[in-house]
């Protein structure tokens, strides 16, 4: 059953209640179900597996926990709803973690390199949800610590969002729920601030092309 974008004329709370019906009706029928969205959050609920395509090349297939933890390019990273991406050099492999550096020369530290030979480019990523943002300087300083100031600030409900344009022209967006950062609201824009992120949180992506659809064999580069 072919299903192109069915929900997307419904209002949030009725777009919900049919991705359930839709999920107990595929139960029921057991036949496979190909459906079609730009949504990122609906297509997690609604698959078993998700495949994603851009520009006509297929970029990654998997389940919704290896699309959203484990994105294989930029563009599949974007649609899980990373947003934060810097242009970096791999420089060192320290304690099994590797080190990038910016353009601006910020240090920027992942747990894995991904397979690049020292001196390689690459695109180092966070999603919003997975870096703090801090009032002060934390001691002793983790790894990756940047300095900037908030450009802007929405209150969401139950997150509120920052944008931080940091000191090497990079702007970098924060998203935290309310209930973990009780004075959220006393940080206006103008803010100085620091930011920071486990390095376990931050993808890799070397530079390089992705999966494509060969009609006449299997999946190819």
């Amino acid at each position: 059953l072919l299903l192109d974008e069915p929900l997307g004329a419904l209002d949030q709370k009725l777009r919900k209640q049919m991705q359930v019906v839709l999920k107990r009706l595929h139960e029921r029928l057991r036949i496979t179900f190909i459906f079609v969205t730009h949504d990122q959050e609906e297509a997690l609920v609604m698959s078993d597996r998700v495949a994603v395509i851009n520009r006509g090349r297929l970029e990654q297939v998997g389940s919704a926990e290896e699309i959203y933890d484990r994105p294989s390019t930029r563009s599949v990273a974007e649609f899980m709803g990373v947003e934060n991406f810097f242009e970096v050099r791999f420089a060192q492999q320290d304690n099994g973690e590797a080190r990038f550096e910016s353009h601006s020369g910020a240090p920027l530290w992942a747990q894995f390199s991904n397979g690049l030979a020292l001196g390689s480019n690459a695109t180092l990523a966070v999603r919003p949800e997975a870096v703090r943002l801090l009032l002060r300087s934390p001691h002793p300083a983790p790894r990756n610590l940047l300095a900037g100031e908030v450009v802007e600030a929405i209150y969401e409900g139950g997150s509120r969002r920052w944008a931080v344009q940091l000191a090497g022209g990079e702007r970098l967006v924060v998203r935290e729920a309310n209930s973990r950062h009780p004075a959220a609201e006393a940080i206006p824009r103008g803010t100085r601030v620091h930011i920071s992120w486990d390095p376990a949180k931050s993808l890799v992506f070397p530079h390089e092309s992705p999966l494509r659809l060969n009609s006449r064999g299997p999946l190819t580069r």
